[in-house]
């Protein structure tokens, strides 16, 4: 059995089916479900925890701007949590394993591109830095015998139930549905990950990790840059109906630029993410236009 904590997110809702279709039990957690399926619930998580081989945590405020807005809920749900599963998971008589969720977010402003995950972590934001305490539980974890491993995604995509707010999503809605496309910092380059590849590595991780490898951080990013310019003229290019691009100035906590180095997944799990932005995103255009009408 298998606790997956944010299970009806983005990645939680196909890592889920996934690993099913593998043959492993999944007990999925969110609070999305049930309101009794909080990680902010002590009880909760130590009844989700009963007699699990391992635990998928991907619940988080997840959104930059989020955490901004609620540092103390930012910091109960990221950081708290955490602490509370990886103490009873070491209270346990069988220690459940652990894959902590991370993002590329922990770095802040790297001085260079790609980013190897052994960069300095100088996060910028409230979000960032509850991700970095998060990892420093994780490495804290391992020193005291608990098996536990962390991925850091980057910008995952390629879903219509995603986050409305996501620059991806919002950008191919508006290209769907007509109207305005807002680009906080057109410069600004990202990694952007097809939300299906960045789940192959996932659960190539969690094998690797059920099989009893204790690995580095490890990046499921897909190695290629994409300016926020770049991407709304691909959305614009593929627009169903009629659109507008409107640029304006850059949010002061955000990271300008990262791409991440995926040569550790490709060494490690075998794993390297092929799919090409400028063929998914019109893809998600056509989603949304469909759901549309």
């Amino acid at each position: 059995m298998i606790l997956l904590t944010g299970a009806e997110g983005l990645i939680g809702r196909r890592i889920s089916t996934r690993l099913e279709a593998l043959g492993f039990e999944v007990r999925r957690f969110d609070l999305r479900r049930s309101p009794a399926e909080n990680v902010c619930d002590e009880r909760a998580l130590d009844h989700a925890l009963a007699d699990v081989e391992g635990v998928v945590h991907l619940a988080a405020v997840s959104r930059v701007v989020w955490g901004q807005r609620d540092p103390a809920l930012c910091h109960a749900t990221n950081v708290t949590a955490l602490e509370n599963i990886v103490r009873l998971c070491l209270g346990q008589r069988v220690r459940p394993w652990i894959i902590f969720a991370s993002s590329r977010e922990v770095y802040g402003q790297a001085s260079r591109l790609p980013v190897h995950e052994d960069e300095e972590k100088r996060p910028l934001n409230t979000y960032a830095r509850s991700k970095r305490d998060g990892e420093l539980i994780i490495d804290n974890a391992s020193a005291h015998g608990l098996l536990a491993n962390i991925c850091r995604f980057s910008n995952v995509y390629g879903c219509p139930q995603d986050h409305p707010d996501r620059v991806v999503p919002a950008f191919a809605r508006a290209a769907a549905r007509g109207g305005v496309i807002s680009v906080e910092g057109s410069a600004n380059v990202f990694d952007f990950t097809f939300v299906d590849e960045a789940v192959d590595g996932l659960c190539r991780l969690v094998q690797a990790t059920i099989a009893g490898e204790q690995l580095p951080p490890i990046h499921l990013v897909s190695g290629q840059g994409t300016t926020l310019g770049e991407l709304a003229e691909i959305a614009a290019q593929h627009a169903r109906k009629e659109v507008s691009i409107k640029e304006a100035p850059p949010r002061s906590f955000d990271v300008s630029s990262f791409v991440g180095d995926p040569g550790r997944a490709e060494t490690l799990l075998g794993w390297k993410a092929r799919a090409d932005i400028r063929e998914t995103l019109p893809k998600l255009i056509a989603q949304f236009e469909e759901l549309g009408r």
